[in-house]
């Protein structure tokens, strides 16, 4: 159904808006059903970790009320945010730790194995002490604090390939097709103008361009992974029609990054699933580490010799200050922090440090647009060293997962180089950002031998699942 609307899209057919608002709607409902009629070997908790990536994919829970017609009354200051917003993501994170607390998940053991990120939440927490706002770090720490909660609950489920294959199979169903609607039938809702250059910019689900952008490489990144999965199982009704979700979604999400034209995410999705290919060929494998430490030193040396970023920028289609970021980075470095601690977490873009950015452009800037800028910024010299073991740490827990999982591990792998690349360009550490909950996703170690009932992974869950859709054949 949705592979016709597609179709109708990129040849520049309409439907009437209603029809095509009933149609996404139905197609939406008939891959719910189907998913749950295949009793995927999951818990009814994956529904909470759901929501949240839903709503960090899209828009906050006072947008999609507004959209709805009902408006919240009492003015939301950019400072404290909304009541509402506040009231849901907070009853997400109850219902999350309720989860973990039924499980009984060994947290002294996961704190063990991943020191480094419980550092960093820390000294997050630490920093508020710091803060010109105190108050309003410390209830977006809360809200950041969500992130690890969530991937907790995927990573204790009974089968962890399938939790993360359905949540982000899930996801998809909602976020893209959403997504072709607004941008093909509802320009109010999926159109916004660029405060860089004033043009206008597909946005979809989202708010932004370069939000469209994270999520499609999240997406496309994992169908690309599960398509390699898929494609080596037996022939089957299953496999047939997963491989044709598969293409749809494919097909669906190249249209969404075509119309975002976000350069970065196009770049992170390739790189990414060029790491996942290439990490599959033997003699890769064995020194992918060797390769990639020399791939990074030749990058950083071609780009201090001959600022490659700014040329290949301009083969894209953008100037060579990477859309303005350069010159904004510069100032950035000449607004007067402490350089060893920062502002605090999450504060910097807040008081009178706005002022000294006035006249960069014809806008206030709200971000850095560079995760490790950003970083520093609110965090300061320690927050930036503890961020860089924190993607060190992972990198080490991720590469003996090729040897025990490689499927899994070379998922992780891929989108942990995306995770890297992407932050160059983008400011992917920040709170309610997709990107830094699948990293929190990935990077996480979380002993399958400490939980209750664990199973063994993807192929099992994968085989049950086709057993029952085949017991429904005539």
């Amino acid at each position: 159904m949705n592979l016709v609307h597609l179709h109708l899209a990129l040849l520049g057919v309409h439907l009437p808006p209603r029809v095509a608002l009933l149609l996404t709607l139905g197609f939406i409902a008939f891959l719910f059903r189907r998913e749950i009629r295949e009793r995927p070997n999951v818990s009814g908790a994956l529904w909470i970790p759901l929501l949240w990536l839903m709503l960090i994919c899209s828009r906050s829970f006072t947008q999609w009320l507004n959209i709805w017609g009902l408006h919240e009354s009492g003015a939301v200051s950019v400072e404290e945010g909304s009541p509402l917003d506040a009231c849901f993501i907070f009853a997400l994170l109850t219902a999350g730790v309720c989860v973990l607390l039924t499980r009984q998940v060994p947290f002294a053991e996961i704190v063990r194995n991943n020191s480094w990120l419980v550092i960093f939440v820390t000294y997050c927490f630490i920093s508020i002490l710091w803060s010109d706002f105190p108050l309003i770090s410390f209830k977006r720490w809360i809200k950041m604090f969500g992130h690890p909660i969530m991937a907790l609950i995927v990573l204790t489920e009974p089968n962890l390939e399938e939790a993360v294959i359905q949540l982000m199979k899930r996801c998809a169903y909602v976020i893209v097709p959403v997504s072709v609607l607004f941008i093909k039938y509802y320009l109010d809702l999926g159109m916004r103008y660029d405060p860089w250059s004033g043009s206008q910019m597909r946005v979809g689900i989202t708010t932004g361009k370069n939000e469209l952008g994270a999520d499609c490489l999240i997406l496309g990144l994992f169908f690309f992974w599960y398509l390699l999965q898929i494609w080596r199982t037996e022939r089957s009704t299953y496999r047939r029609n997963e491989l044709r979700l598969i293409v749809a979604f494919l097909l669906m999400i190249g249209w969404l990054f075509w119309k975002a034209h976000s350069a970065t995410s196009i770049i992170c999705f390739f790189v990414a699933i060029t790491v996942v290919v290439i990490v599959g060929v033997r003699w890769i494998n064995k020194n992918f580490g060797t390769y990639m430490l020399a791939g990074i030193v030749l990058i950083v040396a071609a780009e201090l010799a001959f600022g490659i970023s700014g040329h290949f920028s301009e083969a894209l289609g953008r100037n060579a200050t990477l859309s303005g970021r350069t010159v904004l980075w510069a100032r950035l470095l000449e607004v007067h922090i402490n350089p060893i601690f920062g502002t605090g977490f999450e504060v910097f873009w807040l008081g009178k440090r706005l002022d000294e950015l006035e006249g960069i452009f014809f806008f206030v800037p709200n971000e850095a647009h560079n995760g490790y800028l950003e970083v520093y910024l609110n965090l300061g010299l320690l927050g930036l060293f503890i961020i860089i073991g924190v993607l060190i740490a992972a990198y080490w827990k991720i590469r003996p997962e090729l040897f025990r999982n490689f499927e899994w591990g070379r998922y992780r792998l891929g989108f942990f180089v995306a995770v890297l690349l992407y932050n160059c360009t983008e400011a992917g550490f920040r709170i309610l950002n997709p990107i830094l909950l699948v990293f929190y996703l990935v990077a996480i170690h979380c002993p399958r031998t400490s939980l209750t009932g664990a199973q063994p992974p993807l192929e099992s869950g994968r085989f049950d699942r086709e057993l029952v859709y085949a017991e429904r054949e005539p």
